[in-house]
């Protein structure tokens, strides 16, 4: 027998048994019957169904006076009338003044309902949810953020649900009030008892009407109002709710997302961390469409995407940068000076050296952080580490990463002291009298001393301001060099360099990127990591460069720690900026890639537009043949005049014979099978397989990116095409939600480990 203490019972009415010959069995000869009290007559024996298995139901026998007799009562085949309801886990998400609730994903709810079971009551468990970035605490209700700080989100165990006439989405209610919904629906569905109400403190009532309609009366809030009933439905299954299956746990890619101006980082208002988690939940979507077989043979897992938040550090209490201009702001036009003030005074900020510092320390810090507690809470994460940045994002990134220094290599060790010479100059000199004497220079010193030129303002001189002092070009060139190279192994240990940071500001006459780009008297953080790849949307990189005097970038230069570099844009963004042209030769001119359509091809109205201008083109071109024909068909009938025969003219007349018989022939074939135009237009003009430009293998773009293409441009959306002005600013935020800079992000992180998309 099943005691009572082993598991919880409910008492659902009386049986009555009728003893028969045996003795030790009895068998129900009724329903359950509805009794208030137990009846004086021994015959009714109060009974508590414990456990169904099957046909089998466990009757708890300390509450008969006949225990010695009740085993067991093998019930009716047909299954019971009333079935537990399967909880499913939801948490509140606020968005202003709405609440939505949100079903966990169905692997999460599974861990949440198994760790409800298995801990005891008033047990502090915690449970990670949502690929370990969120943690819910069990007996606080809560779900709370991990990488970023957010107010923690309700969360409930829901069985019974209810909707509103003019309301979308279900609410659930809470537990103590689902326990009383089950408990009445229970006795309702066993007794057969329908009718009954329920009403709760705040005077609204639940009438049980059947299985398939509950509904719940609201009070209204005037004696007046008239209010519709509410729909009341029981499970989850009863809802209509998109549960997601689950993610994998295998995260094979890491990447932090660096936001630009402003606390918005889209037309909706929506923060960093909601674009993106928008941005996560698609690669999700395009991993189980465009790597489907790959995912399916589980050699596939996950990106992780983290979000880097600078805006709040820089505008917080500690900088008191907003108060600071809020004593300067003039009174009229609050709201639009509040909103220059909370986004374009970002892109000043970055430019004066005190602000700029505050973000790239923060910047650093936070990406260092979340890194080391991604490591802690993935410790079999092996996979590598990209950055992306938006709009400003992205040049606070480059900046950082081009004042990186990569982490010196066995071979690099053996020569460090080596590579404190330079043709036997010794970089670590701080006196210019020394450096000029080694390379054979010292007859300049006299000059360097009388116009006041050591060896910091000769870090600062360029190779004009060298001409100018009388130098001639091989001189100058051995002293070029000689800085360049101090510039380069500036921060080697064991060097104590007196130089200050150089910038392209410095350098406005420098040819070649021959030096660090950030800007002046900014010390830049090193990260904890090497980066695979750094993704610039919508990025201003190229216009910062050119107006800091860089007038071309070297072929040769790449990135120190980072050796992938891709700058993605839209069309009609006003903010992004070309990299390829500063790179090499001005003089080449190459279109950007073309991102290839997240469905395989190209957009309709591009395809139509480039195939329309193909077929014009040819249309021309085969109207100027036929008219070349036309006016070149008369021959000559006289016969050539003998010894002044012109053997270019009869050439001629050949060529426009053969012509205008080939004419002939194509137009006589042209009227054969008019019906195979739209097939043979469709094919020649419209078709799929000239959707998308295949990069070009003769086109090299220095090493920025590897020797790959950099610029990459997203295709308009056709309502866009009818308009640019007008959708500009949503040309600058579209990354967000756009799935072709997803899937670029996606093909290019997984083309490292071998793996390539596959279109559905």
């Amino acid at each position: 027998m099943v005691n009572r203490k082993d598991c919880p019972t409910r008492v659902i009415g009386y049986y009555q048994f009728h003893e028969q010959e045996d003795g030790d069995t009895f068998y129900p000869s009724s329903q359950v019957l509805s009794c208030p009290v137990p009846l004086p007559s021994f015959a009714w024996l109060p009974a508590l169904v414990l456990e169904v298995t099957g046909r089998q139901v466990s009757v708890d026998e300390t509450l008969s006076p006949l225990s010695g007799f009740l085993k067991i009562v093998h019930m009716d085949p047909t299954p019971p009338l009333y079935q537990l309801v399967q909880p499913h886990w939801f948490y509140r998400r606020q968005d202003g003044t709405k609440d939505t609730w949100l079903p966990f994903s169905r692997e999460d709810s599974h861990r949440l309902e198994e760790a409800h079971q298995a801990c005891e009551r008033g047990a502090g468990v915690t449970v990670a949810t949502e690929g370990a970035r969120y943690d819910v605490r069990l007996l606080e209700r809560t779900r709370c953020a991990v990488y970023w700080e957010q107010a923690p989100a309700e969360v409930r165990r829901c069985t019974w649900f209810y909707k509103g006439d003019k309301e979308s989405h279900y609410t659930p209610y809470p537990e103590d009030l689902s326990h009383s919904l089950e408990d009445a629906y229970m006795s309702a569905v066993t007794l057969k008892k329908w009718k009954q109400k329920l009403e709760f403190p705040s005077g609204d009532t639940i009438t049980l009407h059947s299985t398939k309609l509950i509904t719940q009366d609201q009070w209204p809030n005037c004696p007046m109002e008239k209010t519709k009933p509410r729909t009341v439905k029981r499970g989850v299954e009863e809802i209509m709710v998109n549960i997601p299956e689950g993610e994998p746990e295998t995260v094979d890619h890491l990447v932090f997302m660096v936001h630009g101006i402003g606390s918005a980082c889209d037309l909706r208002f929506r923060t960093l961390v909601q674009c993106v988690n928008g941005f996560r939940s698609t690669s999700q979507d395009l991993l189980s469409t465009h790597f489907k077989e790959v995912q399916e043979e589980r050699r596939v897992g996950r990106v992780e995407f983290l979000p880097v938040n600078w805006h709040d550090a820089l505008h917080s209490d500690a900088t008191g940068v907003d108060r600071d201009i809020r004593r300067i702001t003039l009174p009229s036009l609050a709201r639009l000076r509040d909103f220059a003030t909370d986004t374009l005074l970002d892109l000043f900020y970055y430019s004066s050296p005190t602000y700029c510092q505050n973000i790239v320390d923060s910047v650093v810090s936070e990406i260092n952080r979340l890194h080391a507690l991604f490591l802690r809470r993935h410790p079999r994460f092996t996979g590598a580490v990209s950055l992306a940045g938006h709009s400003l994002g992205s040049l606070i990134l480059f900046d950082l990463l081009t004042n990186q220094k990569p982490v010196p290599g066995p071979e690099a060790a053996e020569s460090e002291e080596g590579a404190t010479v330079s043709n036997g100059v010794p970089l670590d000199s701080k006196c210019l009298e020394e450096g000029l004497r080694v390379m054979g220079l010292q007859k300049y010193v006299d000059l360097f001393q009388q116009e006041q030129v050591d060896m910091d303002s000769l870090a600062l001189c360029s190779e004009n301001d060298l001409k100018d002092l009388g130098i001639p070009l091989g001189p100058r060139k051995k002293i070029l060099s000689f800085v360049t190279r101090r510039r380069d192994l500036e921060g080697t240990p064991g060097l104590q360099m007196s130089l200050p940071e150089m910038s392209a500001t410095c350098t406005e006459d420098y040819k070649y990127l021959d030096a660090r780009i950030g800007q002046v008297s900014v010390k830049y953080p090193q990260l904890s990591f090497q980066p695979q790849a750094l993704f610039a949307l919508g990025s201003p990189i190229g216009m910062f460069l050119t107006i800091r005097g860089l007038k071309c970038l070297d072929p040769n230069y790449s990135l120190p720690t980072c050796k992938s570099f891709y700058n993605i844009y839209h069309p009609f963004d006003p903010v992004a900026y070309r990299i390829e042209p500063i790179i090499g030769a001005p003089d080449v001119e190459v279109e950007a890639m073309l991102i290839p359509h997240h469905k395989g091809r190209k957009r309709m109205h591009r395809e139509l537009k480039e195939g329309l201008t193909r077929m014009s083109s040819d249309l021309l071109g085969s109207l100027r043949t036929a008219w070349q024909s036309f006016s070149q068909l008369p021959i000559p009938i006289l016969p050539p005049v003998a010894g002044g025969a012109n053997v270019k003219d009869a050439s001629d007349s050949e060529q426009a014979r053969t012509e205008g018989v080939q004419w002939q022939q194509g137009q006589s074939n042209l009227w054969k099978s008019p019906l195979e135009w739209p097939k043979a237009v469709q094919l020649n003009y419209f078709s799929g397989n000239q959707g998308v430009e295949v990069e070009e293998q003769s086109v090299q773009m220095g090493m920025l990116n590897g020797g790959r293409r950099i610029d990459y441009v997203l295709q308009e959306a056709p309502i866009e095409s009818f308009n640019e002005y007008l959708f500009a600013l949503h040309s600058h935020l579209c990354y967000w939600d756009s799935e072709d800079t997803v899937l670029l992000v996606l093909k290019e992180i997984y083309e490292k480990l071998g793996i390539h998309l596959t279109q559905p």
